[in-house]
């Protein structure tokens, strides 16, 4: 048998060797190895120029109010749906945000103003400081908690935090009445770079249940939000539209029992 001949199983054997190293340490230093998912929520660094957002408002009834939303940091635009629950069903609410008007949308609108959509002008900040918030949320700036845990599931991490016998106030001139104390909790968890993909608040305490849950969908997926079409739009003051929102189903979800927790709170 010639030399050739001999050394081609060991030249076959060596460079089969050599490729399953190769696989080896490419799985041991791949920064995502075969079975790990992906963080789809990564930013790498960058604020996003879009969100996706849904919540949810829980009262610890049968019904629970959800909203999605979509915001575009870069032109301070939102929209968002919400589905506001009535007795057997639920009625939706558009609201958008567009070039400094706020337009509400609902097709009991018409029956009322004689248009499906009413708007009025807002004063709203930029939203970009809220977009710098969500790329990496310093978790260090709360405080007042006296119980704090931290929990980690892949590449997300949440961190816990709660007090018992919280003082809850309103804002001066609300007419909504606080419980006297109640338990309050927040968790917020953030991905594998840092960055912002859930939170939750809750309030309990002897009289009422309260829980806020915001999850992001998607971070810079494009977005779409305009202005309704003008001739389907009237124009109304602020008041106008507390004074609906104060008529709706809202109302009742936002009673003084269910959701009094949405005023101010201080904790002492």
């Amino acid at each position: 048998m010639s030399v050739s001949k001999r050394l081609a199983p060991l030249t076959l054997a060596a460079v089969a060797l050599a490729l399953t190293l190769t696989g080896v340490i490419y799985a041991a230093t791949d920064n995502n190895p075969a079975g790990v998912a992906k963080d789809p929520l990564a930013l790498h660094g960058y604020p996003p120029k879009t969100a996706s957002l849904q919540i949810t408002v829980s009262t610890g009834q049968a019904y629970n109010l959800t909203a999605n939303v979509d915001i575009n940091f870069r032109k301070n635009q939102v929209q968002a749906q919400l589905l506001v629950p009535l007795l057997f069903s639920a009625t939706a609410v558009d609201l958008r945000l567009v070039h400094g008007d706020l337009f509400v949308g609902s097709p009991n609108l018409s029956s009322i103003f004689g248009a499906s959509w009413i708007k009025t002008p807002v004063s709203s900040p930029s939203l970009f400081g809220l977009s710098l918030e969500l790329t990496k949320p310093d978790i260090s700036l709360i405080s007042g908690f006296n119980k704090m845990a931290t929990t980690k599931f892949g590449y997300l991490t949440t961190y816990h935090f709660q007090r018992d016998n919280v003082i809850l106030t309103a804002p001066s001139k609300s007419p909504i009445k606080m419980p006297a104390s109640a338990t309050v909790k927040i968790s917020i968890t953030v991905g594998g770079e840092g960055e912002f993909t859930a939170a939750t608040v809750s309030e309990t305490s002897r009289t009422s249940t309260l829980k806020l849950t915001l999850n992001v969908l998607t971070y810079n997926q494009a977005t779409h939000i305009v202005a309704p079409p003008a001739g389907d739009v009237k124009a109304v003051s602020g008041a106008a539209i507390k004074k609906l929102l104060n008529e709706t189903p809202l109302k009742g979800l936002l009673s003084t029992k269910n959701l009094g927790s949405l005023g101010k709170i201080q904790i002492n």
